[in-house]
């Protein structure tokens, strides 16, 4: 593993109430690692190779905590050490049959990675801590996770889409948008410690949330701190006939396989406590591929950052923002 600058954040790589007696694979930035629970039900990940003969250690099994090599046996602990070499029983093994071991945590329901440690480090001294979703703490909003849902393409083109309101009167013609009513309003960008908001940003929807009873411009909120996250809070207009204080949040949160192929998830908090779950859902599942096909159109699949690629209108400050953004981070995962 190399310490670019994208390995140093954290990814969600699993829905951690599906990771239970058997170890789970997954992709991130390139990188192949092996997620599992240990005897106290603590998640663990390791690179999903074997330091013996590099065979993928997610297609063993996991043996009174650890995970076993499905090739000869080799028995491997959360830190990478080495437990057992069955063929030489009397054998310690040493610093030079280690696997090597990836940080792991849980968050928001999910199962979290972040690819590089520091030499001499403790997993909790990465530079970079999870992505904040401050929503997480209203007890008043109801918590849900939408996804994964696969991409083929690179995640900074999911980012921009998810920041543009502009698409919304066409992908999402009917559900988020309507072609009558394309226009956007001006709205400002701001400068944080760590990143950007857009502020002040409307776009008029037919039904502006579960609650509304009539279609109103929506006030939306974006925020940017971390190169492959986002979060938009929105609040419908009064005239939508929605109570006032009622808002929604919805984190972006990707896993960025390859540079070119993603997986995404979302974390939803939202005001309706009454509508099942799966009705919730499917209602995201649409919007999401509503925008699949139209992701998986572009090109170049990455994301090009030189001035004059792609061309430019004032309503595209946010995707100009980001991609200034992202030049400024020194990102090269997914961009060109």
């Amino acid at each position: 593993m190399n310490a670019q600058i994208e390995a140093q954040y954290w990814y969600p790589v699993c829905d951690a109430h599906a990771l239970r007696d058997a170890p789970v694979p997954a992709q991130v930035l390139g990188h192949e690692v092996v997620v599992w629970r240990d005897l106290q039900g603590k998640a663990q990940a390791l690179l999903d190779q074997c330091p013996h003969r590099g065979a993928r250690l997610s297609l063993g099994q996991v043996c009174e905590g650890a995970l076993q090599c499905p090739y000869h046996g080799w028995t491997f602990q959360g830190n990478g050490q080495c437990i057992a070499v069955p063929a030489m029983p009397a054998f310690t093994p040493s610093a030079a049959q280690q696997a090597r071991a990836v940080a792991v945590q849980e968050a928001y329901g999910l199962v979290w990675v972040c690819l590089h440690t520091p030499a001499g480090s403790a997993f909790s001294t990465t530079a970079h801590v999870l992505p904040l979703f401050a929503a997480e703490a209203n007890e008043r909003l109801r918590k849900l996770n939408a996804g994964p849902y696969e991409v083929a393409t690179s995640a900074p083109r999911i980012v921009e889409n998810f920041l543009d309101m502009a698409h919304f009167a066409f992908v999402h013609a009917g559900w988020l948008g309507d072609a009558a009513h394309a226009a956007i309003p001006d709205y400002q960008v701001t400068t944080t410690a760590d990143g950007f908001k857009l502020v002040n940003a409307q776009a008029w929807q037919p039904q502006s949330s579960a609650l509304a009873s009539q279609g109103a411009m929506v006030a939306y909120t974006y925020e940017v701190k971390q190169p492959f996250s986002a979060v938009l809070t929105k609040v419908p207009d009064a005239a939508s006939g929605v109570q006032a204080g009622y808002e929604e949040s919805i984190a972006l949160w990707i896993q960025p396989m390859t540079p070119e192929h993603c997986r995404v998830w979302f974390r939803m908090a939202i005001a309706d406590f009454e509508a099942p779950a799966d009705k919730v859902l499917a209602f995201q599942d649409t919007i999401f591929l509503q925008d699949k096909p139209v992701l998986e159109s572009q090109r170049p699949r990455l994301l090009p950052l030189q001035a004059g690629a792609e061309s430019h209108v004032a309503v595209d400050k946010a995707s100009v923002t980001y991609r200034r953004f992202l030049h400024q981070q020194g990102i090269t995962f997914g961009v060109c």
